[in-house]
């Protein structure tokens, strides 16, 4: 269903392009017409799976930006396996597996039978469509009996014929597990239930009447004030950071993707189409190109992403609703993602020059191409440019990682750590009294208790499914010992994320002062090499670490022993 085979792409293409900044583009065009279609945020060499003339209408389905599809189907997962068991029976031909396709060609038979009630017909009343899709298009319905008697619904109808390989009928499935996981959240597209025939799914949803964020954008010729850009951002923070404490990445975030509930000015967003979303799992990094051209992230070019991606489509979308034009444009796909992987976003013509210095920072700080600098949502909840939102900011999943790596670290690693959150400015303390606050401390400290319970309250299915629960039995150590809030802040926090910030090289002088009178002590290449876990090779590189004066740490090697060194894994998930 939301699977995408890509090409490969990289910064490597033949075709050069600056890596300055590059120039505006174009601004999103006010409607001419009544069709959304007048604006594309997508490019794609394919054609339109629509009869010549013909616009699909603004539904919930329709995902017209979701372009990195190739004709061909995705590479069967199974080619490996089929291979070593060809190997191990020799010239016998290893038999097809179900829901695969065959190296011989010969199509196994798709089980595309979901379990999902037949009797759509008995409880609702199909309408007209009002969207078209790649893999389907939408209808209004009204319920015939039962809770929803009377009332208008949407439902999404899905073509079985389309589901042409095991994991396209995979992708239906967890789409319809993580809209029953998540519907509780207050901008989340509420989920009433699914059925299914002989030809297709029906997955019946609440009915949004107010059109899509995208069409709101463009009855405003492209530009929202700040004061409204913020009421539109806090509403898809809060609820991507739901999704992403329950393990959740969205992965097609877009302004067509956000529908309106009513055509009232303030009327509630919600967010809708999770059909190419996925369950995500920790130390694990997604690898499948998928998406909208204008919002992908670099990373998700790499093929190597998590949430973080997320946030990367969430600042590309301040950053259109507060300029009126895209970060990163160009006339084709390919060009698209070669502006993403190297061009910098615009910020000095008009209207930039009059946009205030907290928004500009918190666009900067998602459009970072460093995922690991880039804010998370409950951080972006917190961030000074919507602090007079009084926006409540939600436990966040990053926390628990941070403290799990602090808690197994090293003694001399905690000591930096610590020397570090000294040197933290008010607004990230801000962020880590709430997150604080929010595990429940008992007496001022919170201990392995506080975490499994703080997961707990907010708990849904999803989080199972994503395996959330599990990092709780890497943080064991925590069982024997309370945390106050002075060593939770050096726990919680982001060497790399703080190196985004403007005021970095002040924190990291600061720092440093602390460590050089707690912290900083003799050590050895050899003992610096196993702080890192790292072999003999990286001796000589180490060397430059230390102080030929006294042995110890000097300003580089504390910051880059903060940092760490990374070695590239082979711990990214495929599907």
């Amino acid at each position: 269903m939301g699977h995408c085979c890509s090409k490969n792409v990289s910064a490597a293409d033949n075709e050069t392009t600056s890596t300055a900044k590059q120039s505006q583009p174009p601004p999103i065009p006010a409607p001419s017409t009544p069709s959304v279609e007048t604006f594309s945020y997508s490019v794609s060499p394919f054609s339109s799976p629509l009869p010549a003339g013909v616009a699909p209408s603004p539904s919930p389905a329709r995902t017209p930006g979701r372009k990195f599809r190739w004709p061909l189907p995705p590479p069967s997962p199974a080619k490996p396996i089929m291979t070593a068991l060809m190997r191990r029976k020799g010239p016998n031909k290893a038999a097809p597996v179900e829901g695969t396709i065959p190296e011989d060609g010969e199509r196994a038979v798709l089980d595309k039978n979901f379990g999902y009630g037949k009797n759509l017909g008995a409880k609702f009343e199909l309408g007209k469509e009002v969207g078209r899709g790649h893999f389907g298009h939408t209808c209004l319905a009204k319920g015939k009996k039962g809770e929803l008697k009377g009332q208008s619904v949407a439902v999404k109808i899905i073509s079985k014929a389309k589901m042409t390989t095991a994991i396209s009928v995979e992708d239906v499935r967890r789409e319809v597990k993580i809209l029953k996981a998540l519907s509780g959240h207050k901008h989340m597209i509420k989920f009433h239930d699914v059925f299914e025939d002989t030809n297709n799914v029906y997955i019946v949803m609440e009915l949004c009447e107010g059109g899509e964020l995208l069409d709101r954008i463009l009855s405003r010729g492209g530009r929202y004030t700040e004061g409204d850009a913020k009421n539109i951002i806090v509403q898809i923070l809060s609820v991507v950071a739901f999704c992403h404490l329950q393990g959740v990445v969205h992965r097609d975030l877009k302004p067509e993707n956000f529908l309106f509930t009513t055509r009232d000015e303030d009327a509630p967003m919600k967010i809708i189409d999770f059909g190419l979303s996925d369950f995500t799992r920790s130390d694990y990094r997604l690898n499948d190109i998928v998406g909208s051209a204008y919002y992908v992230a670099p990373e998700v070019l790499h093929r190597s992403y998590s949430v973080e991606a997320d946030m990367w489509s969430i600042g590309v979308i301040t950053y259109i609703l507060l300029c009126g034009s895209r970060p990163f444009w160009a006339r084709t796909e390919s060009g698209i993602f070669r502006s993403v992987l190297r061009a910098d976003p615009n910020y000095d013509d008009s209207p930039w020059p009059s946009v205030s210095s907290e928004a500009k920072d918190f666009v900067k700080r998602l459009l970072n191409k460093d995922h690991r600098k880039r804010m998370t949502a409950s951080q972006a909840l917190a961030h000074p440019w919507l602090q007079d939102e009084n926006c409540a900011v939600p436990l966040d999943i990053l926390i628990y990682k941070l403290v799990k790596s602090y808690i197994r670290a090293t003694p001399f690693k905690r000591a930096a750590q610590k020397a570090l959150s000294k040197a933290l400015p008010d607004d990230a303390l801000v962020y880590l009294m709430t997150q604080f606050r929010l595990l429940e401390p008992k007496d001022g400290c919170v201990s392995l208790s506080n975490f499994k319970a703080a997961l707990m309250r907010n708990k849904t299915d999803a989080m199972q499914e994503s395996i959330i629960f599990d990092i709780i039995n890497v943080m064991e150590p925590l069982y024997y010992k309370a945390m106050d809030f002075e060593e939770f802040c050096a726990a919680a926090i982001s060497a790399h994320q703080l190196e985004a910030l403007e005021e970095w090289e002040s924190i990291a002088s600061k720092a440093f002062e602390y460590f050089e009178q707690e912290g900083n002590k003799v050590i050895s290449v050899e003992e610096l090499a196993l702080e890192l876990n790292l072999g003999p090779s990286a001796h000589s590189l180490l060397r430059d670490w230390i102080r030929y004066s006294d042995g110890k740490l000097s300003f580089l090697g504390y910051m880059k022993f903060l940092h760490g060194v990374t070695i590239r894994g082979s711990n990214t998930r495929r599907r």
